[in-house]
């Protein structure tokens, strides 16, 4: 019985001091994610700065209404749901290929190097990207316009007065930047499988790619399943500075470079609407709330059904 009590006063001490440690971060995720949780109650007010949110009027849910019955909200929630949809298949595909032929870099500095290297772009401000591409793609000066169409035989293009090019070039862009930083962390997860998995498919006769498909697929999934997931939970929310740097806010692009990101922002320089603001927000963090308990959901299911693991 003492030796019980014992043991479990240890246990208490040693619980108390991790708990102690999380301590700071619980303060944190408290002081900066659940405590301005009220602030959504802008949402459905006319703010007004003199009255203060608890002052300001009820207006219901008014401010909604500038998001859904604008003409444009069509054409926002469209280019905000497609391109996100593009970005989550382009990236997995590439992040998990680029992975893989990482994985099979067995020199060290090498595979240290070209990791480096895939990682870069996520590291440049996507206003420093902004400039890159004008470098690339501007009408006076520009290395396609001035070098490589003349190159190949063909005229120079207005490539900031014609919308119909811009999807494919902020997906090249995005995925250009952000593949490299999913494709470290699932090359994490390839390099923690047990090596002894390879072995016996190696002794079994197994070549290279029967290896990946047998083996390594199955094993990241899990890693996969959770990366895409988080991304899913965020496709009604855009990367800013994608759209409104790369295209430098040239009006003519914005058929194609207009999301509900930038649109709110536009709206919101122009009017200074808080309160449609907070709507406009409240209403992404909703959607994206919704999508990923659906997208568990079927992706729990599927597992139970060993259709996915």
């Amino acid at each position: 019985m003492t030796q019980s009590i014992t043991g479990k006063r240890k246990k208490g001490r040693k619980s108390g001091m991790l708990l102690l440690m999380m301590l700071p971060g619980i303060i944190y995720l408290i002081i900066n994610n659940y405590l301005p949780m009220f602030g959504v109650v802008i949402a459905f007010k006319d703010y007004n700065y003199t009255k203060g949110i608890f002052g300001s009027d009820w207006v219901g849910f008014k401010n909604f209404e500038y998001l859904f019955k604008t003409l444009d909200a069509f054409v926002i929630t469209r280019n905000t749901i497609l391109y996100n949809g593009a970005f989550i298949i382009l990236n997995l595909f590439i992040a998990v290929g680029l992975a893989i032929l990482l994985n099979e870099v067995k020199q060290r500095f090498l595979s240290r190097f070209y990791q480096s290297v895939v990682l870069l772009p996520y590291l440049i401000s996507m206003v420093i990207i902004g400039y890159l591409v004008f470098a690339v793609l501007s009408m006076d000066n520009g290395l396609l316009n001035k070098s490589i169409l003349p190159m190949l035989g063909l005229s120079e293009i207005s490539w900031y007065s014609e919308a119909k090019y811009w999807p494919y070039i902020l997906t090249f862009v995005h995925t250009w930047k952000s593949s490299g930083y999913l494709c470290v962390i699932y090359l994490a997860a390839i390099i923690g499988i047990d090596q002894e998995y390879y072995e016996a498919a190696t002794i079994d006769g197994a070549g290279k790619w029967r290896q990946i498909r047998s083996i390594t697929f199955p094993l990241i999934m899990p890693v996969v399943t959770v990366m895409t997931l988080l991304q899913i939970g965020r496709i009604f929310y855009s990367d800013f500075g994608l759209f409104y740097q790369v295209p430098l806010n040239t009006g003519a692009l914005q058929s194609t470079t207009n999301v509900i990101d930038t649109y709110v922002y536009r709206a919101l320089m122009t009017t200074g609407d808080i309160g449609m603001s907070s709507a406009a927000g409240l209403y992404q963090s909703l959607v994206g709330f919704l999508l990923v308990f659906i997208s568990n959901y079927v992706v729990k299911k599927l597992s139970r059904d060993n259709a996915l693991f």
